[in-house]
């Protein structure tokens, strides 16, 4: 690898592929930190939520950034039996709040705001600068960690990444529009992949990895075997 390429493992994608079950596995699999950066725009968004705040509106909100420097944000380790990062954000601890597809949604349009993803950014450069790192988003590999030593980039067709969200969703007893849950997941896949900051896309050195047809323990075996095959 090149003399300045980190630690760390980067893992993006869109929604549904299962960036978020295989980098916590990934990451105690290697003794890393596990950064859900998705966690961290989710919860962004459920604070401007609460506040009343409409997303279109803050490109132009001159306190923006500086409210957002202000901020005192954690990520939190799932709970015993879930799968999902918590935040803790001014003290409070979120987590399934973060988790529907309305604040999918919102977290999505986030994003796109430049000052927003500045600041968020910066604050994962920051975790990952000793390396030991598994991060998970859209952009880990492109933006926020280009020298990562092992980028993978990780895909499945709409239908398949749907089919995953609606057992998830039934598992924990929640009723299910198909159609529409499908076509709010190709909506966001387009906004994401079309932004013009930090479009959702792989990497010029990731690993493309079709999940479709993939289950979870072969994946991360995979993905083990690529890095222990690419050592620092």
């Amino acid at each position: 690898m090149a003399e300045q390429s980190l630690a760390i493992v980067t893992i993006d994608g869109p929604g549904g592929v299962g960036k978020s079950t295989i980098a916590r596995i990934l990451a105690e699999r290697l003794a890393f930190t596990y950064l859900d950066t998705g966690a961290m725009y989710r919860a962004i968004a459920y604070s401007l939520a609460a506040q009343g705040k409409n997303v279109q509106d803050l490109s132009e909100d001159a306190t923006l950034v500086h409210s957002l420097q202000a901020l005192e944000l954690d990520l939190l380790p799932p709970l015993p039996g879930e799968e999902h990062s918590r935040v803790r954000l001014d003290g409070a601890v979120l987590g399934v709040e973060l988790r529907s597809e309305e604040m999918g949604r919102q977290a999505s349009a986030v994003s796109a705001l430049a000052p927003v993803r500045r600041v968020l950014t910066s604050m994962q450069q920051a975790i990952g600068a000793s390396g030991n790192i598994v991060a998970e988003g859209r952009d880990t590999g492109t933006v926020v960690f280009p020298q990562a030593a092992w980028k993978f980039f990780l895909d499945a067709t709409p239908e398949e990444r749907a089919k995953r969200r609606i057992r998830q969703l039934r598992a924990h007893g929640k009723e299910v529009d198909e159609a529409a849950l499908l076509e709010n997941l190709i909506a966001r896949d387009q906004a994401d992949r079309n932004r013009t900051i930090a479009p959702l896309r792989p990497a010029d050195d990731a690993r493309l990895v079709d999940t479709t047809h993939v289950g979870i323990a072969e994946l991360v075996e995979l993905m083990l075997a690529h890095i222990q095959a690419h050592p620092l």
